[in-house]
Parts: C-alpha cells; structure tokens; sequence
C-alpha cells in the first residue's frame, strides 16, 4: 500500500484514537473502501488498532453498506 500522504490523498476514516490512526495511514489505510479487501483480523495485527478502532470503522463501513472482506 502507498504510504499516506495527506498533502495528496484525503482520509475518510472516522475519528479514533490517533495511534489507530496513524497506523493505519502508515499501513497505507486512508479510505474506507480499503477495508473491503481486508479482514478485522487483518486489521487487528496492527499496532495500535484494537477492537474499539475495529468496532468503529465497521460501524462506518456498514452506514456505506460496505464491510470487511471475509476470511
């Protein structure tokens, strides 16, 4: 993934914590469509994003009747 850059690309993620934040924009997360092609599992092995972050972004994900990619 293309590391974030916010200079050129715009996030659309909601508001979590900043270190769940920052990991996923330097994991090269920055849009919510991303995580269709992952699972929380997946997003879950990052440093600093936990099950509230996870809760969160798929709350989000479903009011775009979007979700995370299944295992």
């Amino acid at each position: 993934m293309d590391k974030f850059n916010p200079t050129t690309q715009e996030s659309d993620l909601p508001k979590i914590s900043k270190p769940a934040t920052r990991n996923l924009a330097e994991a090269g997360y920055y849009k919510l469509e991303q995580f269709t092609k992952v699972t929380e599992a997946d997003i879950l092995k990052l440093h600093g994003v936990g099950p509230k972050a996870v809760r969160i972004l798929n709350e989000a994900l479903k009011e775009r009747g979007l979700s995370f990619a299944k295992k």
